[in-house]
C-alpha cells in the first residue's frame, strides 16, 4: 500500500483528518499535547500519523491494515474512543473474531466501562457464542454500584433480541446471575429479567416462578408486576391474579396504565375503564389516563364524562394553551381535540367543534382535520361545500388520495345519497383498481341500491382478489342470512371469516342471524349474549334483542334495545327492528 500516495489525495485526507480530529478530541493521549516532556509529544505526533494513516486504510479498502493500526494506536494511547474504533472498523470488514479481540483489550483496559463489556456482549450474541457472554456480564455487574446494576439487569434482555436459542439464552442468564437473584435490592430485577428470558423461551411456567421468587425477596417492587403483565392472557391466568394483587396496594400510574393496555388490547372495555379510573383518581397529573379514560367514554357515548377527561388531558399539556408560536403537537393531544370536536358535532355545538380543530397545530393531520371539518358542515345542511372541503384538503402522504376518497364516500352514505356514493366509487375503483376496501365498499352501497346480485357479483370478485379478505365472506353470508335464503352456504361463507378472524364479535352476530334463520332460537341467543359481551355495539343489541323478543322474552329484549340506543341511538338496523316488532300487537 502506497501510504504516501493517498496522503496527496485531497478528499480522502481531509476526510481522513477530520474523522482523527473527532478520535483524538475524546482520547487521553491529546490531554498531554501541550505537556513539556518531549518523550510525550513525540508520541503524541506518531499516534496521530498511524491513526491518520489507519484512516486513509480504512478509506482505500484495506480494513485489516487499518484495524491494526487503530488497535496498536489504542493500545499505546489508552484511549476508549480508539478501542471504539477498532471494533468498528471490524465489524465494518465483518470480522467478528477481530471486532471481539478488540472488545476484549478494551475491557481489560476499563474493566469498569459499560461501553467495553456492553460491546463485548453485542459482539459474542451476535456471532451465536452464547454461553461465552456469561464472564463478561459477571465481570460487568460486579463493578456497577448497586442502583447502576439495578437498571443494567433489567436492560439485559433488550442484548438478546436476535439470539436464535433462547432456552439457550435463559440458562446461560441463570448463571449469570446467580450472585444477584439472592440480592434484596436487586433481586427482583434479576428474577424479572430471568423470567422474561423464559416467557421468550416459551417457558411460561418458568417465568411465574420468577415472578413469585422476586415478590418473596421485596413484596412492593414492580418489575415482577410488569413481568407478569407480559404474561397475562387465558393460558396463563395466574399471571392476572398476581397483577391484581400487586394493585390492591401502592403501584405506579404507569404501571398501571400497562394493566390498562393489556385489557384494550383483549377488548376487555369495561373492565379498562374501571382501571383507568383508579389511575385518573389516584395520579390526576398522569395524562395518559385521561386520554384513555376520555376515549373510552366518547366509544360509550358518555360524552359529558368523555368532554371532561379530554379537558384534563388538554390542560396537562402547555403546548395545548400556550399563546407562544405553536410548536406541532403530539399524537395525544392531535387525538383529544379531534375527539373533543366530534362530540361537540354531535351534541350539535358545531362552532366548539370548529374552534377545537382550529387548536390542532400538525401538519400531517391536516387530512384528518379537514374531513372532520367537512363532517361539521354536512351537519348543518352543506353537504356540496363539505365535499369540496374534502377534494381540496392537502394531501401530505402518499395515501392520502385515497384516503380522500373514503372520507368522500362516507360522507355521502351517511346522509343517505347512496347514489352519489356508488358512481364516486366507480371512478375511485378505474384510479385504485387493487383497492380490495373501495371494491368492498362499492360492494355494500350496491346492496343499499337494492342490487343483490351486484353486491354479490363485486363480493366474490373480491374473494378472488384477495381470499383473505374476511369481510367478504362474512358480508355475503350475512345477506344471504338476512335475505332468508341459501341458509346453508351462508353459514359456510361466515365459518370461512371466522377461520380467517377467529372470535371477531361481528362475524360471531352473522353466525346467530344464520340460526335465528334456521330456526334455532336458543342457539343464536347464546352466540348473541357472547359476541355483544365482547363488543356492545348497536347492531349486535337490535339483533339479540329480536332473538329475545322471539322467545318471549319482551322485557329483556327492551332492555337490550335500551343499551343500544345509549350507544348509537341513529343506528338504522336498531330504529327499525324495534319500530317494527313494537308496532305488532
Amino acid at each position: 500500500m502506497d501510504y504516501y500516495g493517498l496522503m496527496f489525495r485531497p478528499l480522502r485526507l481531509l476526510s481522513a483528518l477530520t474523522l482523527v480530529a473527532a478520535l483524538a478530541s475524546h482520547s487521553t493521549f491529546g490531554a498531554n499535547a501541550n505537556a513539556a516532556q518531549p518523550d510525550n509529544s513525540a508520541l503524541d505526533r506518531d499516534l496521530f500519523y498511524e491513526m491518520l494513516v489507519g484512516e486513509l486504510s480504512a478509506q482505500a479498502g484495506d480494513s485489516g491494515s487499518a484495524y491494526a493500526l487503530m488497535l496498536d494506536a489504542a493500545r499505546k494511547s489508552n484511549a476508549p474512543r480508539l478501542y471504539e474504533r477498532a471494533v468498528e472498523l471490524a465489524v465494518g470488514a465483518r470480522n467478528g473474531e477481530a471486532a471481539l479481540d478488540a472488545a476484549r483489550a478494551w475491557s481489560r483496559a476499563f474493566p469498569a466501562s459499560q461501553d467495553a463489556n456492553r460491546t463485548m456482549v453485542h459482539i459474542l450474541v451476535g456471532m451465536n457464542r452464547i454461553a461465552d457472554v456469561q464472564e463478561p456480564i459477571k465481570r460487568h455487574l460486579a463493578v456497577l454500584p448497586l442502583p447502576d446494576r439495578t437498571s443494567v439487569i433489567s436492560l439485559l434482555p433488550r442484548y438478546f433480541s436476535r439470539a436464535t436459542d433462547k432456552k439457550q439464552v435463559a440458562s446461560v442468564m441463570e448463571h449469570a446471575l446467580t450472585t444477584e437473584l439472592t440480592n434484596p435490592t436487586s433481586g427482583p430485577a434479576a428474577w424479572s429479567t430471568l423470567g422474561l428470558l423464559r416467557l421468550q423461551a416459551g417457558d411460561s411456567d418458568g417465568a411465574l416462578e420468577s415472578v413469585q421468587r422476586a415478590s418473596l425477596l421485596d413484596p412492593s417492587a414492580e418489575p415482577p408486576a410488569f413481568l407478569a403483565l407480559a404474561m397475562m392472557g387465558p393460558k396463563v391466568p395466574e399471571a392476572e391474579a398476581f397483577v391484581l394483587k400487586f394493585l390492591m396496594g401502592k403501584a405506579s400510574p404507569e404501571l398501571r396504565m400497562t394493566y390498562v393496555r393489556n385489557l384494550l388490547d383483549a377488548q376487555r372495555l369495561k373492565d379498562a375503564y374501571v382501571a383507568v379510573q383508579v389511575v385518573t383518581r389516584e395520579s390526576p397529573a398522569f395524562a395518559d389516563g385521561w386520554l384513555v379514560q376520555g376515549s373510552l367514554e366518547f366509544q360509550n357515548q358518555n360524552l359529558t364524562q368523555a368532554e371532561s377527561s379530554l379537558l384534563a388531558y388538554a390542560d396537562l399539556h402547555p403546548a395545548a394553551n400556550s399563546t407562544a408560536e405553536p410548536q406541532e403537537m403530539g399524537r395525544g393531544l392531535v387525538q383529544a381535540f379531534l375527539l373533543l370536536a366530534q362530540l361537540s358535532e354531535q351534541t350539535r355545538r358545531y362552532e366548539d367543534a370548529q374552534k377545537y380543530l382550529d387548536r390542532i397545530v400538525s401538519p400531517r393531520d391536516a387530512l384528518r382535520v379537514a374531513i372532520r371539518s367537512a363532517s361539521i358542515l354536512a351537519r348543518q345542511g352543506k353537504l356540496e361545500e363539505a365535499r369540496k372541503q374534502i377534494r381540496a384538503a392537502p394531501e401530505m402522504q402518499p395515501e392520502d388520495e385515497r384516503a380522500k376518497v373514503s372520507a368522500e364516500v362516507q360522507l355521502l352514505r351517511d346522509y343517505k345519497q347512496y347514489q352519489l356514493a356508488y358512481l364516486r366509487l366507480v371512478e375511485a375503483i378505474e384510479q385504485f383498481p387493487q383497492d380490495s376496501d373501495l371494491l368492498y365498499d362499492q360492494a355494500m352501497l350496491a346492496e343499499k341500491l337494492g342490487k343483490a346480485d351486484e353486491m354479490e357479483r363485486l363480493l366474490r370478485q373480491l374473494m378472488a382478489l384477495k381470499p383473505d379478505y374476511h369481510h367478504a365472506y362474512n358480508a355475503l353470508g350475512f345477506s344471504l342470512a338476512e335475505r332468508n335464503i341459501r341458509l346453508q352456504e351462508a353459514r359456510e361463507l361466515i365459518s370461512k371469516a371466522l377461520e380467517i378472524a377467529p372470535e371477531d364479535p361481528f362475524i360471531v352476530d352473522s353466525l346467530a342471524w344464520v340460526e335465528f334463520r334456521a330456526g334455532k332460537l336458543d342457539e343464536a341467543l347464546r352466540l348473541l349474549q357472547g359476541a355483544y359481551q365482547k363488543r356492545p355495539d348497536a347492531e349486535i343489541a337490535a339483533h339479540m334483542g329480536e332473538v329475545l323478543w322471539k322467545l318471549g322474552q319482551r322485557e329483556q329484549a327492551l332492555v337490550v334495545w335500551r343499551q343500544g340506543a345509549a350507544l348509537n341511538p341513529d343506528n338504522e338496523t336498531l330504529l327499525e327492528t324495534t319500530m317494527r316488532l313494537q308496532s305488532k300487537p
